[in-house]
């Protein structure tokens, strides 16, 4: 069962939140403004890009900043920030609640992906019209199930009908059935891009831009609305943009 405050409760907590912000920043003032971050950051990810992402960049995280901690929730629920007191979050979407603030990260595209064996062996893919005549694997999201979206070179969209036997819940393991030969799937570009360049899978459509909800996809940095942000989340928050961040 979920607990919410009341609302006299809440006009508490965000007196008493302020507060804690002006103590921060004073804190922070005293100790200067190149001061390494301290404290613990509590930042959430999805499992796919945590494990693919920031996990290898773990090592220099540390080593930039030793005396700050991390605790990293990876999970694929949407957690809520202010709630459970999450500094940062990195959402794959746009849409959020609550007083946040959002910002890019980085840019991301999507690939159907099938391995060299499946595409050896199944009915031809010349066009994504072509999809029809497979199972593909599907996302367990409403969006990744039923329908892909294409755009060609020449701007003009089309929306391919899809289906299939299997969906899964989890992008490693979509990614993973993609590998093993069980079908085409739709697939971001931070996942599979090495997988690509490495053989072990084939970007099907490259001339084509492909989504299942909109073409301009992104990571997103998110944190609650504040007047002060904290010194450990403003370091965290270039860190992340300069090793993941790109056009």
């Amino acid at each position: 069962r979920r607990l919410s405050p009341t609302e006299a409760g809440q006009a508490y907590l965000n007196r008493v939140e302020a507060i804690l912000d002006e103590l921060e920043k004073a804190r922070e003032d005293a100790l200067g403004v190149g001061a390494q971050p301290t404290g613990t950051l509590r930042m959430t990810v999805s499992v796919a890009f945590g494990q693919r992402c920031l996990v290898p960049l773990l090592p220099r995280f540390a080593e930039a900043f030793p005396r700050l901690g991390l605790e990293l929730l990876m999970t694929d629920a949407a957690i809520e920030l202010v709630a459970e007191r999450v500094d940062l979050a990195i959402r794959l979407g746009p849409t959020v609640s609550g007083d946040v603030v959002c910002a890019k990260l980085m840019d991301t595209r999507y690939r159907v992906c099938a391995s060299p064996d499946y595409l050896e062996r199944a009915p031809s893919l010349a066009r994504p019209e072509d999809l029809r005549r497979h199972a593909c694997l599907a996302f367990a999201l409403p969006d990744y199930r039923s329908r892909w979206l294409f755009r060609a070179a020449d701007g003009k969209a089309s929306e391919v009908p899809v289906g299939g036997r299997m969906v899964i819940s989890n992008a490693l393991a979509l990614r993973d059935a993609a590998i093993v030969g069980l079908g085409p799937a739709l697939l971001a570009d931070w996942l599979v891009d090495d997988d690509i360049a490495a053989g072990r899978l084939v970007d099907v459509f490259p001339e084509h831009r492909v989504t299942a909800t909109s073409f301009e996809t992104a990571a997103w940095l998110v944190y609650p609305s504040r007047a002060f942000l904290p010194n450990k989340v403003r370091v965290t928050i270039d860190f992340l943009r300069r090793h993941l961040g790109r056009a």
